[in-house]
């Protein structure tokens, strides 16, 4: 056939060599962090005192300028922004609670202000030192020393844009935490109201019990199953289960009077995404 669009396949070489051009140059950036002797991929353990949020809450009341030197404090995060001014750097890193602001000096940090040149967007660092408010009225970390404890060789999507294919979304799930705060929330919420779901059931002499994934016969609920084998059990045909009911009931049935399973159920039918489990 003729006349067929080209532009997408143009388009989608452009993106993959930029892409490569990106790893490339952070390559050319985990090099350079090696020649200053440091192993991103070294660090065996750097323990944080406090999260972002709790800095936060901690120096709510720090006035523009006001220093608080007397306590130091170790963070660990994302970096995902740096501003460089001449002898000074501005970064933020991003851990689970939120984003905070660094601030490092030359004349304090040495050839490691050098080397945090070397670091990308993405990096994971952490960094220690006292909180100040800047005179933009920022709470920020003085840093006094920092670790790199990870070189993030592919790069983030647009810092500005962010991630907006749905479909990468979905199927990088990984990406979209790191660069979609609210997804994250999303997360957090969903973990949250399980253990309070668990604990409501619980105080009321419930207890939780696991039953079978693989069946014989999947039953309990109308649905279409996934089909399996088991190489252990003389290749027998097996069923992913759809419902928990029967084998709760056979609990019962036992003797055991209140029961309950958050358990997954597998149903090889419609998906979408607006169903969060």
């Amino acid at each position: 056939m003729t006349g067929e669009p080209t532009a997408p396949r143009v388009i989608d070489e452009e993106v993959g060599k930029r892409e490569a051009e990106l790893i490339a140059a952070r390559r050319n950036n985990l090099a350079a962090l090696r020649e200053h002797g440091i192993d991103p991929f070294g660090a065996t353990r750097f323990d944080v005192s406090a999260h972002a949020a709790d800095l936060a809450k901690r120096y709510a009341g720090l006035a523009n300028q006001e220093h608080a030197q007397a306590e130091t404090h170790a963070i660990a995060g994302r970096l995902m922004a740096s501003r460089g001014q001449g002898k000074v750097i501005f970064a933020d890193v991003d851990d689970v609670t939120g984003r905070f602001q660094l601030y490092l000096k030359k004349d304090e940090l040495g050839a490691a202000f050098d080397a945090f040149k070397e670091l990308d967007r993405g990096d994971f660092i952490g960094a220690r030192g006292f909180v100040f408010r800047s005179k933009m009225g920022e709470l920020t970390l003085h840093v006094t020393s920092f670790e790199v404890l990870g070189k993030a060789l592919a790069p983030l999507p647009d810092k500005w844009h962010g991630l907006t294919d749905v479909e990468l979304r979905y199927r990088q799930r990984y990406v979209d935490l790191a660069v979609n705060p609210h997804v994250r929330e999303v997360f957090i919420a969903r973990s949250k109201i399980v253990a309070e779901m668990r604990r409501f059931i619980d105080e009321r002499g419930f207890f939780e019990c696991e039953t079978p994934v693989l069946l014989h016969i999947a039953g309990g609920a109308a649905a279409r199953p996934f089909f399996t084998r088991s190489n252990a059990l003389g290749d027998i045909p097996l069923t992913l289960r759809i419902a928990t009911e029967l084998n709760l009931k056979r609990l019962i049935v036992g003797g055991l009077e209140r029961v309950y399973e958050i358990g997954r159920i597998f149903r090889n039918e419609g998906i979408d995404t607006t169903h969060n489990p």
